[in-house]
């Protein structure tokens, strides 16, 4: 498996998937979901990496307990959220920015992520300079951060089924970010990007990634082009 050990500003090691070639023009910071890097996490690496991307997706839950590899069930939901209720949003912001510095010099950054880790892309694109753009796939807690002013485009992804972010909340990012491409799948609920849960849907799961691919071709652009 291509993992490697990353080291953050504070001391803290971590370890982190790696996928695509290490001369990539641009590369991907991949946030997981509540659930670790598990194998749903390193399969969307590998299609990301498939696309000419170099990629690398943090064990954000190392800062508490390392090896974490969740599935779906109820009680893999109770325990994920436990963990990350452990975890500062400052570390793991350090922990992101580590992982932007494992891809290759001089790649254009982008970040993307998955239900915990779509509001966190949204946190990096606002309170790191790392990254020239973000794609946010269900974020439930962007709506609780909305009046952060991202340093690159941004785009988002929600279920209209999805019961942990209603409608109000993304009329409430809409109307405070309306520089930001936000996209809702009709009939999708939350995780519907994946394929091992209740609320995958498959249409819905393709066309994101079709305008995340779309989004990243356009804002990441080689360097001198």
């Amino acid at each position: 498996m291509p993992v490697i050990q990353i080291k953050t500003r504070d001391g803290h090691s971590l370890q982190a998937y790696t996928a695509g070639s290490a001369s990539a023009a641009r590369g991907l910071v991949v946030l997981q979901e509540i659930f670790g890097v598990n194998a749903h996490m390193r399969q969307v690496c590998d299609t990301f990496a498939a696309q000419g991307y170099a990629v690398v997706c943090p064990a954000l839950f190392d800062r508490v307990q390392r090896d974490v590899e969740l599935g779906y069930e109820p009680e893999d939901i109770v325990r994920g959220r436990a963990l990350r209720e452990r975890i500062a949003l400052a570390d793991t912001l350090a922990d992101i920015e580590a992982a932007a510095g494992a891809l290759p010099v001089g790649a254009q950054l982008g970040v993307v992520g998955y239900c915990w880790g779509g509001t966190l892309a949204w946190q990096a694109i606002c309170q790191t300079k790392r990254f020239a753009a973000a794609s946010c796939w269900y974020g439930a807690g962007i709506a609780d951060a909305l009046n952060q002013v991202p340093h690159g485009p941004v785009q988002m992804h929600f279920g209209e089924t999805d019961r942990s972010i209603p409608p109000s909340a993304i009329q409430a990012i809409r109307q405070a970010q309306p520089s930001v491409d936000i996209y809702v799948y009709p009939q999708a609920g939350h995780g519907f990007g994946c394929e091992a849960r209740a609320d995958y849907e498959p249409a819905s799961a393709a066309l994101a990634q079709q305008r995340t691919l779309a989004f990243f071709s356009k804002h990441l652009v080689r360097t001198g082009a």
